[in-house]
């Protein structure tokens, strides 16, 4: 009985025992639920998915690290979706978007569609017709793509300037792979495109390291997309600088070198990327997007220094390391000045980092991140300088029009003088200049937006490191690093390529006609150079050839001229580069500036520089050869004035009635 009243007890103590596992099993997944509920709730959607990004490049040196930096992070977090190509700034299209494509080549990364150019224009009435080419500043846009240099005469256009940019200081050709993606006429995906289709696409952010042209107009032309842009991050502008006083009794306050433009004798106030399409940055930082700047008021406290330069040269273990060093030390070596590690500073490559650390701490409302001090700041940018409202025919929003262009105000904060180049009277005066075209001003009344701006490089946290900033730590550590590195240079992708100069021996063939001959690289000129290369030695002696670079291709295209002289095995032909400005056109205070007035007949899409600088897309063809732009170990502009010299020294019998000289211009 006893055994039996057990058995029943313990069968009913099991049940019981059961069910309550059973409602403590209930209770514990509904308490999961309620918990991964309340996960998801606090969980940013957004960062389930990668972040998409879009750069808007000048491909500029600094520009191509800021790449090689976002093109190292890993893609699941941070999707490079699309690459623009200003077209307005440090480089010329058909050589950056070469470039670019090479670039991304050697990163295993063709995937990413990159837009150039393109033919609309803006008719007078201020309606934008589809894929205007960026090539002009929105206030000077026709309907072609020829035009004024108003800003872009701030940037040199030979050495220390566009021509080594576009020729990244020879070592393009030298280092860089070259894969099946290039210049195409008719076929080339133009910027406005390639914004298009990535914005359209779904929610996405926007990286300006150039002039803001392309990103504006596309504002302007489609603000039903408006939506898709998350966040803007630009470097560019000048807010606050740190400007040591010069003297104790100097109490304004104010910085007497806010911008980077050199001379500053018309506009102290200006930096580069803003300077060179100011209507386009207001634009921009009008539209009702939030932006974040890194102006130089942060870059100025991140100069390549010293020690990160030695480090660097330490530290090259990847193709993409490689080349970036390589161009910091040319860069280095050809400064006008001692103060490279002073006035060099990681300009987009700071951008880049920042902005990708605000992006992964985005739950701190005050743009809190690794790598810059930031600080909320109400600015504006300056289109038109005081009195506003004067018709001296400087303005061309103005000027002529019964309404103004794009609905601008005609006594607005957009109706006053615009700079017309960095020798206007109305800007120039001793000592300062007074224009302030392009300055990001703070400012108080509704014309201000409120806008997030780095201030300063924040320290490296390891006191003992010789790094003497985080970023520098984190640059070095990005671009070394073996995942989502470089797969190959040049060199590596054809290993049995061997660098040879070929010249010809003559023997004893009698030369015929010595011959000079000058051209300025249109594809004609290009057909002529042919032409005389394959007459018999005997009858033309093709002594040197002469680049006038004021012609309808720009001075970097010397690469092609080499190139086919290595296909024709004449390596032993001189090639020298004349002067980049016409006669009375360079800036008299700084020579490697100057004025577009003839030039800017020539259009910068197709059949233009577009297409003579990439020769319509066949000189990739073309065998690369040993020579190329160097801006250190060979002075062509020299080597054009001895070019004649050394004819006569060799040849003294010649006189003027026996020297063929054939000019095509």
């Amino acid at each position: 009985m006893q055994t039996m009243f057990a058995l029943v007890w313990n069968n009913e103590v099991r049940k019981l025992f059961c069910q309550s596992q059973r409602v403590m099993r209930v209770i514990w997944v509904a308490a999961m639920v309620g918990s991964l509920g309340a996960l998801v709730f606090l969980v940013d959607p957004d960062d389930a998915q990668p972040h998409r990004i879009l750069v808007d490049t000048d491909a500029d040196t600094d520009d191509v690290f800021a790449l090689f930096y976002l093109l190292k992070q890993d893609s699941t977090r941070f999707d490079l979706q699309a690459i623009t190509i200003n077209a307005n700034g440090w480089s010329e299209a058909g050589h950056a978007i070469n470039h670019v494509y090479d670039i991304l080549f050697m990163m295993g990364r063709d995937d990413i569609p990159v837009g150039v150019g393109g033919e609309g224009g803006i008719l007078p009435n201020g309606t934008i017709l589809p894929n205007v080419g960026g090539f002009q500043p929105i206030i000077d846009q026709g309907m072609s793509t020829a035009g004024e240099c108003r800003y872009r005469q701030a940037i040199p256009v030979a050495q220390r300037g566009r021509l080594d940019v576009n020729s990244n200081y020879g070592l393009r050709k030298a280092f860089l792979p070259q894969g099946s993606r290039r210049y195409t006429p008719l076929q080339q995906p133009t910027a406005q495109q390639v914004m298009i289709d990535a914005i359209s696409s779904g929610p996405i952010t926007v990286f300006l390291m150039g002039a803001h042209t392309n990103f504006a107009i596309f504002l302007m032309s489609n603000p039903h997309l408006k939506k898709n842009v998350k966040h803007v991050y630009a470097m560019g502008g000048s807010v606050r600088p740190n400007c040591p006083k010069i003297n104790s009794s100097d109490s304004s306050g104010e910085c007497s070198d806010i911008g980077n433009l050199y001379p500053q004798d018309s506009n102290p106030y200006a930096e580069f990327n803003i300077f060179s399409d100011p209507f386009a940055a207001y634009k921009v930082l009008h539209f009702g997007i939030p932006v974040t700047l890194i102006p130089l008021d942060a870059t100025n406290t991140i100069p390549l220094s010293k020690s990160f330069f030695m480090e660097f040269e330490r530290r090259q273990n990847t193709y993409e390391a490689k080349y970036s060093f390589q161009a910091l030390k040319i860069i280095r070596d050809t400064w006008l000045s001692d103060a490279f590690h002073e006035q060099y500073c990681m300009w987009d490559s700071f951008l880049v980092g920042v902005a990708l650390s605000i992006i992964r701490n985005s739950h701190n409302l005050y743009g809190e991140n690794e790598f810059a001090e930031m600080q909320y700041m109400n600015i504006t940018v300056v289109t038109s300088n005081e009195p506003y409202g004067a018709l001296d025919g400087s303005n061309p929003l103005i000027t002529g029009y019964s309404t103004p262009r794009f609905n601008v105000q005609k006594n607005g904060v957009h109706s006053g003088h615009v700079q017309m180049g960095m020798q206007d009277p109305f800007c120039l005066q001793k000592g300062k200049g007074k224009c302030q075209d392009g300055y990001t001003k703070e400012g108080t009344g509704e014309d201000a937006v409120r806008v997030l701006v780095a201030t300063k490089a924040k320290p490296n946290h390891d006191n003992r490191s010789i790094l003497g900033r985080e970023f520098y730590k984190s640059f070095l550590h990005v671009i070394n690093s073996p995942e989502r590195t470089g797969r190959f240079d040049i060199r590596t992708q054809y290993p049995f390529h061997r660098e040879f100069l070929y010249k010809p021996d003559f023997g004893k063939k009698i030369r015929g006609k010595p011959v000079v001959f000058d051209m300025d690289m249109s594809a004609g000129d290009f057909l002529a150079l042919l032409y005389l290369l394959k007459l018999p030695v005997e009858l033309i002696n093709l002594k040197g050839i002469l680049i006038s670079s004021t012609g309808w291709a720009t001075p970097a295209t010397i690469d092609v001229v080499y190139d086919i002289l290595h296909m024709m095995a004449r390596d032993d032909i001189p090639v020298g580069l004349g002067e980049a400005f016409a006669v009375g056109q360079a800036n008299p205070s700084f020579a490697a500036i100057g004025d577009c007035k003839y030039s800017k007949a020539i259009p910068h899409g197709s059949g233009g520089y577009l297409d003579s600088d990439t020769l319509y897309g066949l000189a990739r063809d073309l065998p690369r050869s040993p020579r190329r732009v160097y801006t250190l170990l060979e002075d062509t502009q020299a080597m054009s004035m001895t070019i004649a010299k050394e004819m006569f020294s060799l040849f003294p019998q010649i006189n003027m009635q026996n020297l063929t000289c054939f000019l095509i211009l």
